[in-house]
């Protein structure tokens, strides 16, 4: 088990910035694809952004935000630009390996979560 801790969460106004990161404690950490997830009030989690050998984002996200990992570091971070308040949720980092990246059904281990709030 991946033990995953993600931070960086805040409240921002609407065309700024956050850079979230999610923190792992594992060995083997490059091998693992690495997912960002974010889940509203009353809708259903849904994929941002993950990051294996290739990076994947979610149509609603690309061009704003970039994920990117630091094998060194055992950390994987997401750089938020041009937040939009439909942005805001609770942002999710899990780890798997052998995924399909964005199907969180299929990552093994979450984090707790870190609150995004985009005001407008």
């Amino acid at each position: 088990q991946v033990q995953l801790v993600e931070s960086g969460g805040g409240l921002v106004q609407a065309g700024d910035s956050l850079r979230l990161s999610c923190a792992a404690s594992v060995r083997t950490f490059s091998s693992y694809v690495i997912g960002w997830f974010r889940q509203a009030p009353g809708r259903e989690r849904e994929f941002v952004a993950a990051i294996g050998r290739s990076t994947y984002y979610a149509d609603s996200v690309e061009g704003r935000f970039t994920i990117s990992r630091d094998n060194a570091k055992n950390t994987v971070y997401l750089q938020m630009n041009s937040l939009k308040p439909e942005d805001t949720a609770v942002y999710y980092c899990a780890a798997g390996q052998g995924v399909v990246p964005s199907r969180g059904r299929e990552y093994r281990s979450w984090g707790q979560g870190t609150q995004v709030t985009v005001s407008s």
